[in-house]
């Protein structure tokens, strides 16, 4: 068994909730090129890069686009969705965070994001908590989306620890699995009957504890 030394959070569904601007953002996109989305699609679209999800609009849609307009469709999106994010304040932090990763930074954990969003740096500005991560690896680091274990595998690098000292906290089904596949323990933020791959799985960061950490056994 190995101790665990580090906790690796998602961002987007974790640690605050942007989904629904992220998807009011995609849908006026798709609009644009006469494509219709609704909730159920955009489920697909959790967890993973700009330029997939551009890909699997596109493909539920039967249009093709050259690279050249798919880069400008995801400029795009990213304007609309910054436009929708600016009253992102500490107060959208989900309930629990805060004191969770505060409990975890005074008993010595390491810290990581490990997150597909290119906004992740802002975002965690604008909730005033980026100083409790010791490093930031997101859309912007990486070249290989969720589920592959890329982004995971950085963050453990950067914080100079083993894959399997590490917890990773995922809402989504594709960070799961990049979880798994880098050889970490993965709690799931949200219901076990879709993140079935999660080692565990809770509803809220209330539940969380530092002794929690220190149980589990990996």
């Amino acid at each position: 068994m190995t101790q665990i030394k580090a906790c690796i959070f998602d961002m987007d569904g974790v640690l605050v909730s942007t989904e629904v601007y992220h998807f009011k953002a995609w849908q006026r996109l798709a609009q644009t090129v006469g494509i219709e989305i609704d909730e159920v699609f955009n489920e697909n679209l959790k967890g993973v890069s700009r330029a997939v999800c551009i890909d699997l609009i596109l493909e539920h849609g039967g249009i093709h686009k050259s690279q050249a307009e798919k880069d400008e469709l995801a400029t795009q999106k990213n304007v609309w969705f910054l436009e929708y994010i600016q009253h992102i304040s500490p107060r959208d932090v989900f309930p629990g965070v805060l004191s969770f990763i505060q409990n975890l930074r005074a008993q010595g954990y390491s810290l990581a994001i490990g997150s597909a969003s290119k906004n992740a740096p802002l975002l965690l500005q604008k909730m005033e908590i980026a100083h409790y991560f010791d490093a930031v690896i997101d859309g912007n680091k990486i070249t290989k989306a969720k589920p592959n274990p890329e982004v995971f595998l950085r963050a453990a690098q950067e914080l100079h620890v083993e894959s399997k000292a590490c917890v990773v906290f995922e809402d989504a089904l594709s960070g799961v699995q990049a979880a798994k596949s880098a050889g970490m323990y993965c709690i799931g933020v949200g219901s076990p009957l879709h993140l079935t791959l999660a080692d565990e799985c809770i509803t809220s960061f209330t539940e969380m504890s530092v002794d929690r950490i220190r149980s589990i056994q990996f």
